[in-house]
């Protein structure tokens, strides 16, 4: 008889959340994006099951301060449609960052590493708090802070 191999599946009871802290003052907006796609799903734990909620909380301080690498803060255009014939309208990279709401940038990159449509990713996506200053409203839940730059060199955009 073969030995019985057992998966473990981890239970939304079970789970414990981390409240975590990121500074993208200088970080690279695709490094930092995939970094805190992976906490909020929850791949940095060894419980890490697919299909159930077992990522972490994060707060993103600095975020109209991320870094693009080469040409992209001028060539990367981000399209959208008014819904009336012929109203597709377009803003570049540099004029987000520039303008009233620039956390958008990194909260549609962290979006877009979530799966696809899924109600998972919409709740998981919650644990997500972007702030353009270095000031934050959760200091009760004493956030940890990743040393996210130290993880690899690449990850600070030089300039």
């Amino acid at each position: 008889m073969a030995p019985s191999t057992k998966t473990y599946v981890a239970k939304p009871t079970d789970r414990e959340r981390n409240w975590l802290l990121v500074d993208a003052n200088g970080k690279t907006l695709g490094r930092l994006a995939t970094q805190i796609a992976d906490v909020l799903r929850g791949k940095r734990k060894p419980e890490y099951t697919p299909h159930i909620d077992t990522g972490d909380f994060v707060v993103v301080v600095n975020a109209s301060k991320v870094k693009l690498t080469g040409n992209k803060l001028d060539q990367r255009k981000f399209f959208w449609h008014t819904g009336h014939p012929g109203g597709i309208k377009e803003r570049t990279a540099e004029k987000i960052l520039a303008g009233k709401f620039p956390e958008r940038i990194l909260e549609k990159a962290v979006e877009r590493m979530l799966p696809k449509e899924s109600p998972l990713a919409r709740k998981q996506l919650t644990h997500l708090r972007i702030y353009n200053s270095g000031e934050h409203p959760h200091e009760a839940q004493a956030p940890e802070t990743i040393a996210f730059a130290e993880m690899n060199a690449k990850n600070v955009r030089s300039q």
